[in-house]
């Protein structure tokens, strides 16, 4: 019947906890201040690991790039000379301030 649950469904598959997170019911209060600490600590290195995430998202945003290349070629030919473009001006403009 349909309104039967297998026994395989029943069970509750355990969810993974992240690196960053305590795991619930920890009776131990040694082991509790354990586990805070331990995600405490991950917590500190996930935020304080600054080339990782600048990493992550440069790698995120060069997806991104080539997406937007892939779909619209010209669009991104366009923007490659425009910023071209205005890097050289900055130069430009920045030498002849400082030659005069």
């Amino acid at each position: 019947m349909s309104s039967e649950v297998s026994p395989r469904k029943s069970a509750a598959a355990p969810v993974p906890v992240p690196r960053t997170a305590v795991p619930i019911g920890i009776a131990d209060p040694v082991e509790q201040a354990r586990a805070e600490l331990k995600a405490a600590l991950a917590a500190i290195e996930v935020k304080a690991n600054v080339p990782r995430r600048v990493a992550e998202v440069t790698d995120r945003e060069v997806g991104r790039a080539r997406d937007f290349a892939r779909r619209n070629p010209g669009a991104a030919a366009a923007a490659v000379v425009a910023a071209a473009a205005t890097v050289g001006g900055l130069v430009w403009l920045f030498v002849r301030s400082y030659t005069r």
